[in-house]
């Protein structure tokens, strides 16, 4: 049974910092790629970043240079470092994995991130 179970989300000031996790079970963690979107209230969801089992990272242009992606095959978890957060970061964000042989997607229950004064 596949699950991915995200926490770290909560509410920041603008500028400030969070990092999320997301610690997968019931999968080889370390052969598969790992990626974040996110969902705000009204809007689609969408991409934010993911990271290839070989650790090769892309990034949504909305994010670059503030947001980091980054994993620990040791712990089966993938992390998104958040640095000068911004309100319209605002969103639920959601971990997701696409397994390398059966081509399924999975997702997390989401964790909610708010960005306000």
């Amino acid at each position: 049974q596949v699950q991915l179970v995200e926490s770290g989300g909560g509410l920041v000031q603008p500028g400030g910092s969070l990092r999320l996790s997301c610690t997968a079970s019931g999968i080889a963690f370390s052969i598969n790629n790992m990626g974040w979107y996110r969902q705000a209230p009204g809007k689609q969801r969408e991409l934010v970043a993911t990271i290839t089992s070989g650790g090769s990272t892309n990034y949504a242009d909305s994010v670059k240079g503030r947001f980091t992606i980054s994993r620990d095959n040791a712990k089966n978890t993938v992390y998104l470092q958040m640095n000068s957060l911004k309100p319209e970061d605002t969103a639920v964000y959601y971990c997701k994995t696409r397994l390398i042989f059966t081509r399924n997607d999975y997702w997390g229950q989401g964790t909610q991130v708010t960005v306000s004064s």
